[in-house]
């Protein structure tokens, strides 16, 4: 993840530059060569990287506010690190220790017991969709008698084709040109409309390449569901972030909040979308603003999902998301849902061995959904709300991860099966910063381990929103105008 460097304006408008050596005792500011690809890293943020390390801030902000031209002499300063897709995501790790045993997970329900009540569930085609995930799943351990009976299996590398549509799609916000790239499966709308996805990229890279490297369409097009691609615009973060740390863009109604509701919406418009089951998942920069969403519009986003990502409200200035990416969010206080309800439900997955943005982001994640939870459950209820189970497991090519859950008690005994789990956490033990069980044609995509997308979209289909009766789906779908 990068942030928007020319932000660092502000310091060097500042008489007191002690910011500075704070800012340089970080760790050095993260790799820009993405683990798992060889992209390279652009001259003008090369040369401002070195010119920040060496308090050359004035230099620094007119290169990157495009007042002066990237010198090769500094550029050649820089150290960078790449390593290869295999050192970056096989990287032995000490198995972290944890506050109380693991358990082993059980042998998988099938789901006839799981959905007493399959239309419930989003009527024809759901029980298939999650029976085909499943049917793609490696076993880890033998059957237990604990709650994880009722946790859905690990699903495995997605084979299918993308036989729909992926098209660039026109769309104005407050009068300004904000396209984005929607992909419409070809499989028939499940009854009572599709699921829409909306997936967050990270820095540098754009909706075609995130589509392409998270594979997320293939596995939408077996579900039926839509998924929305926005695209950050240069203007708005010259390396193409989610301005997740910036206040005015943490808030519903404002700011970039406001334009990928907007984005949902057309779409919502255009096609026939169940409003109880649109999500949202990111990565890095993209997973911290879908973070935001979810915490700022409960009512319209039933999950969401947070790969290699951090909390929402995690940082309000460029140095305290320095600061939080490097050793987690300082001081972070436990944050309800706009409008005081539970927390939405949420899969976070971290790699232990990421160095741009550290594990304790997705743990600083699970716990704002436990704590979240206690405080809506009330007082006198708060250490029965939930309760959390912990597994190990290994995926199909042998990448370790300990995954923990925490499940509602009361929604488990009254036999909500896997919508009682509301959030999840999947540690992978080795990997770096990238999107696990991707492609390795996208940026930061890592083609081996656990399937991100996979898991997102199984744990996605088993919740549905609450109270979202300010979307309809549109019976009669109008085109949004497709521009590629």
């Amino acid at each position: 993840m990068m942030l928007n460097l020319p932000d660092l304006s502000e310091l060097s408008n500042s008489a007191n530059l002690s910011n500075f050596s704070k800012l340089s005792k970080l760790q050095s500011l993260p790799s820009l060569a993405a683990q798992g690809n060889s992209s390279a890293v652009p001259p003008h943020m090369a040369q401002a990287l070195a010119l920040v390390r060496s308090g050359r801030l004035q230099e620094a902000t007119a290169l990157l506010m495009g007042q002066s031209q990237p010198s090769e002499e500094t550029v050649s300063q820089v150290p960078l690190t790449q390593q290869s897709p295999q050192q970056s995501t096989h990287q032995t790790t000490q198995q972290p220790a944890h506050s109380s045993p693991p358990t082993q997970r059980s042998r998988p329900v099938p789901h006839a017991q799981r959905f007493q009540n399959p239309a419930a569930w989003g009527g024809a085609g759901v029980e298939d969709v999650l029976n085909n995930l499943e049917a793609r799943t490696k076993k880890v351990s033998p059957a237990s008698a604990d709650p994880t009976s009722q946790q859905p299996a690990t699903a495995t590398l997605p084979t299918a084709n993308e036989p729909g549509r992926f098209q660039r799609m026109a769309f104005k916000h407050h009068g300004t040109s904000h396209p984005y790239h929607l992909y419409t499966p070809q499989t028939p709308a499940p009854a009572g409309g599709r699921p829409l996805v909306l997936m967050l990229h990270g820095c540098t890279q754009d909706a075609a390449n995130f589509a392409r490297g998270t594979r997320m369409n293939a596995l939408a097009e077996t579900a039926g569901a839509l998924v929305l691609y926005p695209t950050q615009s240069p203007s708005a973060n010259p390396n193409g972030c989610w301005n997740w740390f910036r206040p005015e863009d943490q808030h519903a109604g404002t700011g970039e909040p406001a334009l990928l509701l907007a984005m949902v919406r057309h779409a919502m418009a255009a096609h026939v979308v169940n409003p109880q089951r649109v999500y949202v998942a990111g990565l890095s920069a993209g997973g911290a603003m879908a973070a935001v969403l979810a915490q700022q519009y409960p009512q319209v986003f039933a999950a969401v999902g947070v790969h290699s990502g951090l909390a929402a409200g995690a940082a309000q200035t460029t140095l305290g998301a320095l600061s939080a990416m490097k050793s987690g969010a300082k001081g972070l206080k436990a944050q309800g849902t706009r409008g005081g309800g539970r927390a939405v439900p949420m899969i976070v997955l971290h790699g232990d061995a990421d160095t741009t943005v550290h594990q304790r982001n997705g743990e600083q994640l699970l716990h704002s959904v436990a704590a979240s939870t206690s405080a809506s459950a009330g007082a006198k209820a708060n250490a029965a709300a939930t309760v959390q189970t912990q597994e190990q497991g290994t995926s199909a090519d042998g990448q370790r991860y300990t995954r923990t859950c925490i499940i509602d008690t009361a929604a488990q005994q009254s036999g909500a099966g896997p919508a009682a789990v509301l959030a999840e956490h999947w540690l992978l033990h080795g990997a770096g910063h990238a999107w696990s069980g991707g492609d390795a044609r996208g940026t930061y995509a890592n083609p081996h381990g656990v399937d991100a997308s996979a898991e997102m979209l199984r744990f996605f289909l088993t919740h549905w929103a609450q109270g979202s009766a300010t979307h309809h789906a549109n019976p009669r779908p109008q085109s949004a105008g497709p521009t590629a």
